[in-house]
């Protein structure tokens, strides 16, 4: 069974992807519509996860017979069998998440779920600029707005936990690269887990003054 505060935080990343990046201040009713919004892309998303699944299970079939039937050597077989193997592979891993999603979506409706969603959107749109300005000392030769914004909101739902949530940072960044793997680019959850990192050293050598206090 998947965890309430795992589905929250996903559903928190997808919600933030929903507002405008200026640090207004947010209404429960306006926050309760964009969870909403957030609830639906994950439902949305089972249809488009199993439709990759089965063309890339196609594509694999595919591969096969030609390797049969089109090779010219042996060499070339195998290329053809080791891309079949991976297409494969990448239809597993589609169809393992696609069982995921219904459960997420049904728990969504907990008010553990809805709850923490809500008040991790909240911390982050609120404390935004002092979370930006911790992630930006923490990041070699790179800035915050150079990155995918998937990427920005990722690193800004673990600083804000650890520091405003009071998550220990072990956990937050585990989570974060999760929500890396799924969401980010092929290496986005080594960046990550490698910046969040250096922001937990940061703040456990450097007290940057930020109260753990929600």
């Amino acid at each position: 069974m998947l965890q309430p505060r795992r589905i929250a935080r996903e559903l928190a990343l997808l919600s933030l992807s929903q507002l405008p990046s200026s640090r207004e201040k947010l209404e429960t009713q306006q926050l309760q519509t964009i969870l909403l919004i957030a609830v639906r892309i994950l439902t949305s998303e089972v249809q488009d996860t199993l439709e990759t699944a089965a063309g890339e299970l196609e594509r694999s079939s595919d591969r096969l017979l030609s390797s049969e039937t089109r090779a010219i050597d042996l060499k070339s077989a195998k290329a053809m069998v080791n891309d079949a193997i991976e297409l494969t592979q990448s239809a597993i891993n589609r169809l393992g998440i696609a069982l995921d999603l219904p459960e997420m979506v049904q728990m969504s409706n907990q008010s553990e779920v809805r709850q923490y969603t809500l008040e991790l959107v909240g911390k982050v749109q609120t404390n935004r600029t002092e979370v930006d300005q911790i992630l930006n000392q923490s990041m070699v030769d790179w800035q915050m707005h150079r990155l995918a914004k998937i990427d920005q909101d990722i690193l800004r739902i673990a600083v804000s936990e650890i520091l405003y949530l009071g998550i220990p940072d072990r956990i937050a960044i585990d989570e974060a690269v999760e929500l890396a793997k799924r969401y980010s680019g092929e290496e986005g959850h080594r960046f990550i887990n490698g910046v969040l990192r250096r922001v937990s050293d940061q703040i456990r050598n450097q007290p940057l003054g930020v109260s753990n206090n929600p």
